[in-house]
């Protein structure tokens, strides 16, 4: 799945609290702005399944591994 494709209210797994193994949140926001992809993502991140805080930040798109969709986890191609 292209990055391009996540929609708001995706769940997906990132690398942002740099800790194994990836967390969840939920997209706040479309990635898509203009023409162009955001460098950032509003996300509802779920930080208490590793032991910290669940809050809503932004991460960066780079950092999102997979999308769940139709009941699988699918990885995300970013565009370079």
């Amino acid at each position: 799945m292209n990055i391009k494709e996540i929609k708001k209210g995706d769940k997906i797994l990132h690398s942002h609290m740099g800790s194994k193994p990836p967390v969840s949140g939920i997209v706040m926001e479309s990635p898509i702005i203009g023409r162009g992809i955001r460098s950032t993502l509003l996300v509802d991140v779920k930080g208490s399944e590793v032991g910290f805080f669940d809050e809503i930040g932004s991460i960066y798109t780079k950092e999102v591994l997979r999308v769940f969709r139709d009941n699988h986890w699918l990885p995300v191609e970013h565009a370079d």
